[in-house]
């Protein structure tokens, strides 16, 4: 994987960086979670190949936390919505960005791993840094972008 890969946008790269990350934000608005709204987007070859946000699986209903607002244990974090519905499509993630509206978890970071995406880019940090840290030891490049 080449830099000019990883940034196709060269010296602009930080600009669209930010314009992605703010997409990613505007679509965490379609989640029904009451608690946080996370978005995300998978970026190819300067093409959104797959978008996603936190929530229930399909067929569920779309409630994420219980009655004493904690969240249900099968909602699904933005990452994981989006990393599956790549796969279900004809794109590949190999060698792809991720704009993620918060840094991922342990879980999300190894199907980052697995999805093949090079470089991941977040604005706010989630509670725990298990994640970003198992994704700096994959050599996977993390963006931290304040919005």
């Amino acid at each position: 994987m080449t830099k000019a890969n990883l940034h196709p946008y060269g010296v602009r790269q930080p600009d669209f960086d930010r314009r992605y990350l703010e997409m990613a934000r505007i679509w965490a608005t379609n989640s029904y979670c009451q608690r946080r709204q996370v978005g995300a987007l998978i970026v190819k070859e300067r093409m959104i190949i797959s978008d996603g946000y936190n929530g229930t699986p399909s067929g569920f209903e779309n409630v994420c936390e219980d009655e004493t607002g904690k969240t249900k244990p099968y909602v699904l974090h933005a990452e994981a919505n989006a990393i599956t519905k790549v796969a279900k499509s004809n794109n590949s993630s190999d060698g792809a960005t991720l704009y993620v509206t918060s840094s991922p978890c342990m879980e999300c970071a190894k199907l980052i791993i697995q999805a093949g995406i090079r470089r991941v880019v977040f604005c706010d940090d989630y509670h725990t840094f298990d994640g970003s840290e198992l994704l700096q030891r994959s050599g996977i490049e993390l963006v931290k972008v304040e919005l």
